[in-house]
């Protein structure tokens, strides 16, 4: 039966990988999503056969099974597209609770788990359940404040503490050393000081982190979700949870540091949390400088009488839930003999591909949407760039100004096309909370309003 097991847990590992490598693209998401829910099934439904328990046991699984599936996909089907950010650091925070109880119940009933009896645990079953907690734990309370962050209820401008590189030296050092003494004692005093210290360091992981980074945060703190899942896979000693958490901890780490790559970011700082708040100033003063408003009418004047128009998507199109209206201006557009291209930042939206996702979502064609590198020089020939919603990514102080929070960062360089029409409800600054040069530039004309509003009326007035 074990060698049956093996077997099955080997194949949901596979499917996962395919999932993976599925995902990697918009075209396969959708076969990616089916291999990883297969893979999924085979590998609850082997579990459950292994587990045998009594029949209220089992009566408890179902129930859990029915509650939290239920509940997923309830939230799965309300839940809007703009909140999936802030869903995901959500759920990376349960994957971190459920690290911490499941070690917990490891340590109190370890025969249960075939780790030996109350006060004999193997000694390396200690050092797994205490690296799983403290990764679980850590995960739990970041997780949790990236979710405040993401949904608004917490600024999202850096929280810098006095001290707080050396208070999370401190922190570290001490979870290694109650780690030490878990592995030696298998004391609980050692087990719930990891716990508390890890969460204390898990949040001050990541308040000192700006909004403007957050992607990167999403994508950090899913690896380590991975990690406090292998941690506990293999304290229960079960080969898909093992693989599952690797994956997961592995391709989040690659994910991270591409996406560092691309911000020009470095990794290790993010690992410590001392990245996207290093700079108090806010950037250039514009406060003495004017914008060039536009209306639908002059936007659709410029781009129906454009050769070459590329459009950058970002969070403001998410809210707006534009993605169609934009696909059928850029359609019309495309109908008249305009060549049309979306340009894509690496950290556009909230999450990583949030605006792939989006742009999936309404059918715009894979080849014509790119990546910032394959893109960025094409931006001097266009006769027009349509932003929509994308602020920070936009901004040329990423580029210009060394006192900005945001210098290093690369952006799109739309300020380059002849014309930039820039789509946004107001003025304001972007999530990173710092003010947009671009706004006032000579080739910048604003379009001041609802995203898909705008563009629906861009729409109506080309065809008038």
């Amino acid at each position: 039966m074990s060698n049956i097991a093996a077997f099955l847990y080997l194949v949901s590992g596979v499917l996962f990988i395919l999932a993976l490598r599925g995902l990697s693209h918009p075209a396969t998401s959708r076969r990616g999503n089916l291999y990883g829910m297969v893979g999924m099934a085979i590998a609850i439904a082997t579990t459950l056969v292994l587990a045998t328990p009594s029949f209220g046991g089992f009566v408890l699984i179902i129930l859990g099974l029915a509650i939290g599936g239920g509940a997923g996909a309830y939230i799965a089907r309300v839940i809007p597209m703009t909140s999936m950010p802030q869903l995901v650091a959500g759920f990376h925070s349960l994957v971190g609770l459920a690290a911490v109880l499941v070690a917990a119940a490891a340590l109190y009933t370890p025969s249960s788990f075939g780790i030996g009896a109350i006060g004999s645990i193997h000694h390396e079953a200690r050092v797994e359940m205490a690296i799983g907690v403290a990764i679980g734990a850590l995960t739990f309370t970041g997780s949790i404040i990236a979710f405040l962050k993401l949904d608004g209820r917490m600024s999202g401008k850096p929280i810098l503490l006095p001290n707080r590189h050396i208070i999370n030296a401190v922190l570290l050092a001490l979870i290694l050393f109650f780690i030490a003494g878990l592995a030696i004692s298998e004391s609980h005093f050692n087990f719930w000081a990891i716990v508390a210290l890890a969460l204390a360091l898990g949040v001050l992981l990541i308040v000192p982190i700006g909004g403007a980074d957050m992607p990167v945060v999403v994508s950090m703190l899913n690896s380590y979700s991975g990690w406090a899942a292998a941690g506990i896979g293999f304290t229960l000693g079960n080969l898909a949870l093992i693989i599952t958490g690797a994956l997961v901890g592995s391709s989040g780490a690659i994910l991270s540091y591409i996406m560092c790559k691309g911000m020009n970011r470095s990794f290790i700082s993010v690992i410590l949390g001392g990245f996207g708040g290093e700079t108090a100033s806010s950037g250039a003063d514009n406060s003495d400088k004017t914008v060039k408003l536009g209306s639908a009418e002059d936007a659709a004047y410029l781009m129906a009488n454009a050769s070459k128009v590329i459009i950058v998507p970002g969070y403001g199109m998410a809210v707006a839930q534009a993605q169609h209206a934009l696909r059928e201006m850029a359609d019309k557009l495309k109908a008249n003999g305009v060549d049309v291209k979306y340009a894509i930042h690496p950290v556009a939206g909230r999450m990583p591909g949030h605006m792939n996702v989006l742009l999936a979502e309404a059918n715009v064609p894979y080849d014509e949407v790119f990546e910032l590198e394959d893109i960025n020089s094409e931006f001097a020939q266009a006769d027009v760039a349509y932003v929509i919603g994308a602020n920070d990514v936009t901004n040329p102080a990423a580029r210009d100004d060394k006192t900005s929070p945001i210098y290093g960062m690369p952006i799109l360089d739309v300020d380059k096309a002849k014309t930039c029409l820039f789509v946004k409800r107001s003025l304001g600054s972007g999530y990173a909370g710092i003010d947009n040069t671009l706004f006032y530039k000579d080739g910048t004309m604003m379009l001041l309003g609802d995203a898909k509003k705008i563009t629906e009326e861009i729409v109506k007035a080309m065809n008038e």
